[in-house]
């Protein structure tokens, strides 16, 4: 019989580089599942958790074609910890019953499961190991606006609109800081999947 795989759930706040982190151990050999195009899957027009969407937030939010409107979402969600929540709510569920489904088909030595909800979610819960990415928030918002071009206020108000990062980081087995440059992260990287694949042997 095969041995379980190393389960890995990996998170860090917007523009942190955790999508970054999950390339990279993609190309170490790890099977990653991003947890947030799970959750666009399941708010599809054939999705679980379209109608859910739609009747908490109303037809407005839906575009021209049919689809959620992410764009108009994001506007009301990021101003509104309530809507927020609502929207957790409605989509969570259908993301956590998919996320399970892919891991059990996952042949990989180690599974990542990558979601920026993954603590408060309870997810983290079910993995051996929990990586938090950090950054500094003035990189975070410079990063907002360079590579998503997104204005300066907008770019903080999305940042400010997550919990704080020193929450996630106390509850993490590995923090990340993402604070220099992509070769300087791959070495901190290569070194974490060296320690977890040594602890998995």
């Amino acid at each position: 019989m095969a041995e379980r795989p190393i389960f890995i759930g990996l998170t860090g706040n917007i523009a942190t580089g955790k999508s970054l982190v999950a390339q990279m151990l993609a190309e170490l050999g790890a099977f990653v599942i991003d947890a947030d195009r799970v959750a666009h899957e399941v708010m599809a027009p054939d999705g679980p958790a379209y109608d859910a969407v739609i009747e908490a937030f109303g037809r407005d939010v839906v575009a021209p074609d049919g689809t959620i409107d992410r764009g108009k979402l994001g506007e009301i969600v990021f101003r509104d910890p309530k809507a927020l929540e609502r929207l957790e709510k409605a989509v969570h569920p259908a993301t956590i019953a998919k996320v399970t489904l892919r891991i059990l088909q996952a042949t990989e030595p180690v599974v990542v499961v990558e979601a920026i909800k993954l603590i408060e979610a309870g997810m983290h819960r079910a993995y051996d190991a929990l990586w938090v990415v950090t950054a500094p928030r003035s990189l975070q918002i410079e990063r907002l606006v360079k590579e998503r071009g997104l204005a300066e206020e907008e770019a903080a108000l999305r940042v400010d609109a997550q919990s704080p990062q020193e929450d996630k980081a106390a509850v993490a087995d590995l923090v990340i800081v993402n604070d220099a440059s992509a070769e300087v992260l791959r070495e901190k990287v290569e070194t974490a999947w060296a320690e977890i694949r040594a602890d998995g042997d």
